[in-house]
């Protein structure tokens, strides 16, 4: 991701994250509703969490496995020992988007912040 890519995925969230910000704060209808609760607060929460890690984790592993292959095609004798490394780098890389699923299940279900 180039320097310019990077600034407009900055731009595009914050510009959603100012339009959320603006619905949340209208006013209630004749319903009486308009309440933000901390159960909704959890699961936008835990929504974007997810999201975000599972992205990282997704660029994380292209990156690796293009790595590993750059390295077989330049030394191939040496592919059983990069593929092995490859594959333990990658359980890593998804344990942490497993972390992630594991807190955003936690806030969902026990939520820790309300009632």
């Amino acid at each position: 991701m180039g320097r310019i890519d990077g600034r407009m995925a900055w731009m595009a969230t914050g510009i959603l994250l100012l339009m959320a910000g603006s619905a949340w704060a209208a006013e209630a209808g004749p319903g009486g509703g308009g309440v933000v609760t901390v159960g909704m607060i959890s699961i936008i929460t835990g929504g974007f969490a997810m999201s975000i890690a599972a992205a990282a984790a997704a660029i994380g592993q292209s990156r690796a496995i293009a790595a590993a292959l750059n390295g077989i095609a330049r030394q191939p004798s040496a592919a059983p020992r990069i593929q092995v490394a490859m594959i333990i780098g990658l359980a890593l890389i998804e344990s942490l988007a497993i972390y992630v699923l594991l807190i955003s299940l936690i806030i969902f279900f026990v939520k820790p912040f309300g009632s």
